[in-house]
């Protein structure tokens, strides 16, 4: 199977470059697809240094709505999801993550940090399911509803829509592995401010909605 790796990435000038070069260095991955979700920074001019294919989105639609203009950009059969803002990432993790899908064990994997950083092992310890790193089978993504809308509630939709499907849902740990923090990239207040946001996005997207439970997908 092909796997297409895509990068949503907000203002990450600082490390798009580090995390493309570590998805470059992975043979497992078919193509990699950096959108840029409105950025007024750097981000789209550094990614386009690299051998990868770069969605500019004119405006921030949300990390939902990036993440679902890069996968109608592939026809890949398995879409690798990973954070532009992560210190650390090297081939190993990648292969971990892709692998259980790979395989056939599962349509979709989920990364969670562990012997990285204290504030965000512990983060992704209480609720493993918000991670941005994982790989799902195009199939299974491409059927869960609202995605386009669903801003950072897109973790939580896309896990809570598996389990309603009966996915078996795969958790690899990744060691030494973790991300820039909103406050150290904004600011304690901006930083703040935007986790808040993050959260309102999370608990819309846990409400129930009961269009969701009768959607389904076609396995391969």
């Amino acid at each position: 199977m092909s796997v297409a790796a895509i990068v949503p990435a907000y203002n990450e000038e600082q490390t798009i470059g580090v995390v493309v070069e570590a998805l470059l260095a992975c043979p497992v991955i078919t193509e990699i697809i950096v959108v840029s979700d409105g950025s007024t920074d750097g981000t789209v001019a550094v990614a386009s240094q690299y051998p990868v294919q770069v969605v500019d989105l004119p405006q921030n639609v949300g990390k939902g709505g990036a993440m679902k203009a890069g996968a109608n950009h592939t026809s890949c059969d398995v879409l690798l999801f990973v954070d532009a803002d992560l210190v650390g990432l090297h081939a190993r993790h990648i292969d971990a993550l892709v692998e259980p899908v790979l395989s056939g064990r599962t349509a979709m994997s989920i990364g969670v940090f562990n012997e990285g950083r204290v504030s965000t092992d512990l983060a992704q310890k209480i609720a493993p399911s918000l991670s941005g790193q994982r790989a799902v089978k195009k199939s299974l993504f491409d059927a869960v509803p609202k995605l386009e809308s669903s801003r950072f509630g897109v973790e939580v939709a896309l896990t809570q829509y598996a389990e309603r499907h009966g996915v078996d849902i795969v958790r690899v740990p990744l060691s030494c592995l973790s991300q820039v923090t909103k406050e150290e990239k904004r600011g304690l207040i901006p930083g703040l401010q935007a986790r808040m946001e993050m959260y309102r996005d999370i608990v819309r997207s846990m409400l129930p909605d009961k269009k969701s439970y009768d959607e389904d997908y076609h396995k391969e």
